[in-house]
Formats: structure tokens, C-alpha cells, sequence
């Protein structure tokens, strides 16, 4: 499955419309959001069809996946928009992770716990609040928001830096930290930033600090890290999607197609194959540069990467944030 696709589940007495583009949402929120509920709709749906008095509008089926035999049940669901809620056991296992990377389905999730099996998306965790009634004074409408509705920090004048890759992204940035005499370490991978950020807030003389992760994948850990730097001025996230998207999107290439590969990722992107967004990017930027004198090569970062005007690309596709000589 690919693509964007809107949904609305309603009855006498509630409603709820989003819109999903990932093949993983995570639904997020305390008790009495609504989320209970949603999953309680579609479910009844399931079992009842029209006679639950559920309507659901969507150019996908919507499946509530649930109960002891969840395995066999998930083998028979195919090119659908599948509902899983947290009262499900099997939801944070190892096996699930498994059974849904190369599927053709979408998966909304609906749990209060982070998921570290799952690369899913900082962009695509919500909450749901309630925004009145609906058409007559009987139905409440609820809409989706954004938990972390901003990924981008904002003008920052950068004196360290932590990066999540220890590969083609570190070697970037460390090269480019090395010519303006700024701290660059790599975390070694993405559930190391936490231990590592503990330990910054405890040196009283905190530079001004920007972690740089993988967005696509980051979500597992964004609650913890956001709770943690809750209120801290000198340390702040930048998550665009991945590295390589960084450089596709800097347009090193001239090349405006890709543009609009990445404004419209959604539309290219199919679940079966990419389990995570970031994958597809990677294999955008290998596809295009295969048979130039720079192909990408994540482990081993070419030098025409970190020339100058290349350089100089990157860090303007990161503005307002500066990258400042000491």
C-alpha cells in the first residue's frame, strides 16, 4: 500500500476523520481520549457490519485486529488499514515487528507505551482532542493532532553536535564540525541518545548542543528524550527524515524531479518494500548517483560530498540553524 488516505468513523453520537500516509500512526493519550472508542467502532463494525450503527468512510478496508489467534487472523488481511489497540498483549512483541515488516497493509496503533520494535515515524504520533459538535448538537467530533508538531528547532547557533549515525552522516558532520572547531560525536545509533544527553545535562557549562537523528525512525524514542529536555534552552533536536534525505533535499543534484519525490514521498513510497521511510530515501540517492563519479555509498562517504558547495547546500537546507566558526 502507498499513498495518503482519509478516514472517517462515525456514529449517532461520535465522529473521528484523520488521514494516514505511513505504513505505521501511532495514537497516543491519556484515558477518555476517545481512542478506547475508535477501536470499540471499528471492531463492531467488523463484527456487525451496518447493524452496529458504525459508518466508515475510507477508499481502504478498516480492520480491528485483536484476540488470542491474531497471527492466522493477520495472514488473511491484505491492502488494508489494520487497527491494533493497546489492551493487546502481543502489540510490543518481537513477533508482531516481524509479521508486519513486508506487508501490504497500514497499521494505526493505538498505545500509550513507546514501541522500540517499530521504526516509526516522530511525524506520525497523534493525539486526539475534541473540537465540538458535528452537524447536529447529538455528535462530537474529534480530529487528530500532532503530538510533536515541530521538528525543525529553529535558529540555533550550533557549538556541538551529537549525530545518531555513526556512518555516512557522521562522517559529514564531524568533517564539517572539524573546520568551525565544534564538538561532533556520533550516539552510535538512536537508543543511545538518551544516556548520552542524561549526562550533558549534568555539565553546568552545557554548550549550546543539536542532535541530529533519523526522523523516520525516531519516534520510540521521543518521548522520553522530549520529557527530558522539557524546559532545557541549550539543547535542542533536528530530525529530518534521514541523512540521505538531508542531501536530496539540499538539491546537490539539481535535479527538480526529486523535489517532488520528497514532497510527495507518500505517493512512492510502498509499504511492502520499506518498512521504514528512511530506506526508500537511501535507495533514492544510490539509484541516482549509480553511474556518476559519486555514487553514495553509506559507508564509506565519497568526497564529493564534502566539498565545499556541497557543504554549503546542506547547511542552507538546514537554516535557520548555524553551523558557527569558533
Amino acid at each position: 500500500m502507498k499513498g495518503m488516505h482519509h478516514i472517517v468513523i462515525q456514529n449517532k453520537r461520535i465522529r473521528f476523520a484523520f488521514s494516514i500516509k505511513r505504513n505505521i500512526t501511532i495514537i497516543r493519550g491519556d484515558s477518555a481520549t476517545g481512542k478506547t472508542t475508535l477501536f470499540s467502532m471499528i471492531e463492531e463494525y467488523g463484527n456487525l457490519g451496518k447493524d452496529s450503527g458504525v459508518q466508515i468512510q475510507c477508499d481502504k478496508a478498516c480492520v480491528a485486529l485483536s484476540g488470542k489467534y491474531w497471527q492466522e487472523t493477520l495472514e488473511n488481511i491484505h491492502d488494508s488499514i489494520v487497527f491494533v489497540d493497546e489492551d493487546s498483549r502481543f502489540l510490543k512483541t518481537k513477533d508482531f515487528a516481524k509479521r508486519i515488516r513486508n506487508s501490504n497493509n497500514y497499521y494505526v496503533l493505538i498505545t500509550r507505551e513507546n514501541l522500540p520494535a517499530l521504526p516509526y515515524s516522530v511525524e506520525e504520533i497523534y493525539g486526539i482532542h475534541c473540537s465540538g459538535r458535528y452537524m447536529d448538537t447529538r455528535q462530537v467530533y474529534n480530529l487528530f493532532y500532532k503530538i510533536y508538531s515541530e521538528t525543525n528547532p529553529g535558529k540555533i547557533l550550533v557549538k556541538s553536535l551529537i549525530t545518531e549515525d555513526s556512518q555516512a552522516g557522521f562522517t559529514f558532520f564531524s568533517q564539517v564540525s572539524k573546520t568551525r572547531g565544534i564538538c561532533c560525536e556520533n550516539a552510535g545509533g538512536k537508543s543511545n541518545i538518551l544516556g548520552i544527553l542524561q549526562k550533558r545535562l549534568l555539565d553546568k557549562q552545557q554548550k549550546e548542543t543539536l542532535v541530529i537523528a533519523d526522523g523516520a525512525a525516531f519516534g520510540p524514542e521521543m518521548a522520553h528524550i522530549s520529557q527530558l529536555l522539557r524546559g532545557n534552552v541549550n539543547i535542542k533536536l533536528y530530525l529530518p527524515e534521514s541523512f540521505e534525505w538531508l542531501l536530496l533535499y539540499a538539491d546537490i543534484f539539481n535535479k527538480p524531479f526529486i523535489r517532488k519525490r520528497l514532497e510527495e514521498a507518500e505517493n512512492y513510497i510502498e509499504s511492502e518494500k520499506y518498512f521504514s521511510w528512511e530506506r526508500y530515501f537511501t535507495d533514492l540517492l544510490m539509484e541516482e548517483t549509480k553511474d556518476s563519479p559519486y555514487p553514495y555509498d553509506k559507508s564509506n562517504l565519497k568526497d564529493f560530498y564534502l566539498q565545499d558547495k556541497v557543504v554549503q547546500k546542506v547547511l542552507k537546507a538546514m537554516a535557520p540553524i548555524s553551523l558557527a566558526k569558533e
